[in-house]
């Protein structure tokens, strides 16, 4: 009897450890049920945020308690900040609307934006879908071959605009170090960028991504059409273990906390956020299930057709590299902030 007991009372333990997760994801499943999520892209159709976004709103649905529908909206305005100021000061408080906006525009505030009324410290982070590891590529006619080159000879690069990494980050190195980068700006996009580089118009861009390389360039690389001098990010590409981040031309621990903050936007590339105050329950229901989405198999194969890398970090790593930025030195924000306007 005492036997049947125990073995009763095992039995009832562990149905018990097996119900209480159930238990414990209804709340979130109840209020999910038959509701919409909008995914808010902080740009125009076509880019790749757009892809990112409009390729989650596709899946993640299957993956969130409750299966709620999903669907992607367009906000594009101020570089992503309309959007960002959207969700922290107007969207719902309840987790059926987050967003995802450009690399840069969490840092915006820290820069002395006064457009970015928003505090990315509040915001509650989903995840990245891609660390973002930029390039700078010179054309293989051009006299810079290697980055130590730069400091001897003048490369002439193309950008869209002042404020671009292709141009801002070029601008940083010859005030910093004494590069001999040439700047012309006022290129429509990327492509009419890359276009330049074949007509001989320009010699190098710096800011192309290296899955748009490899995806959409790769005859470059086949026919050795280009040299990659550096990559912009905060780890190497595991696909480039021997193309130098740009950190390594600095020659002074100053000179890298500067540039470490002003690439720390690439490590959180392609964020997706939703307000403050959400439930925590619910902020971690769409952290998990935005992990099993870019983990799903249609989603990755959509993200293939779409040309797009996926590479995910979560919520918290997000977070994390924020916080790190943010509590960098007032010397080094200050110093950042100036070569960014002159």
């Amino acid at each position: 009897m005492r036997a049947s007991l125990a073995r009763f009372a095992g039995f009832a333990f562990a149905l018990a450890g097996a119900v209480a997760p159930t238990l414990a994801q209804t709340p979130v499943a109840d209020f999910y049920k038959g509701k919409t999520v909008r995914v808010l892209i902080g740009f125009g159709p076509g880019g790749s945020s757009a892809f990112y976004g409009e390729i989650l709103a596709r899946y993640m649905g299957r993956h969130l308690p409750g299966n709620p529908a999903f669907i992607a909206q367009h906000m594009p305005g101020a570089g992503g900040l309309t959007v960002a100021n959207f969700i922290a000061q107007r969207s719902p408080r309840d987790g059926t609307e987050f967003a995802i906006t450009s690399r840069t525009a969490a840092f915006e505030p820290q820069r002395g934006n006064k457009n970015a009324a928003f505090d990315p410290l509040k915001l509650n982070w989903i995840g990245n879908a891609n660390v973002e590891n930029s390039l700078c590529l010179a054309w293989t006619t051009a006299p810079v071959k290697r980055m130590a080159d730069l400091l001897d000879h003048e490369l002439v690069a193309g950008g869209t605009g002042a404020d671009t990494l292709a141009i801002a980050m070029p601008k940083t190195l010859n005030r910093m170090v004494g590069t001999k980068f040439k700047l012309v700006t006022g290129y429509p996009n990327s492509t009419d960028i890359l276009l330049a580089m074949e007509r001989g118009e320009v010699q190098a861009f710096c800011g192309l991504g290296w899955s748009y390389l490899k995806l959409r360039k790769a005859e470059w690389l086949e026919q050795k059409k280009v040299n990659i001098l550096f990559q912009m990010a905060m780890q190497k590409h595991p696909d480039l273990p021997d193309v130098p981040l740009i950190q390594e031309i600095a020659r002074t621990p100053e000179q890298k906390e500067i540039l470490d903050l002003l690439l720390a936007p690439q490590e959180i590339g392609r964020p997706f956020f939703a307000p403050p105050d959400v439930p925590a329950d619910r902020v971690e229901a769409l952290r998990e299930a935005f992990a099993k989405t870019l983990k799903d198999p249609d989603f990755l194969a959509d993200a293939d057709k779409a040309g797009v890398e996926v590479q995910y970090s979560s919520g918290p790593d997000v977070e994390a590299v924020l916080r790190r930025s943010y509590a960098a030195s007032p010397q080094a924000v200050a110093r950042a902030a100036e070569l960014l306007q002159e």
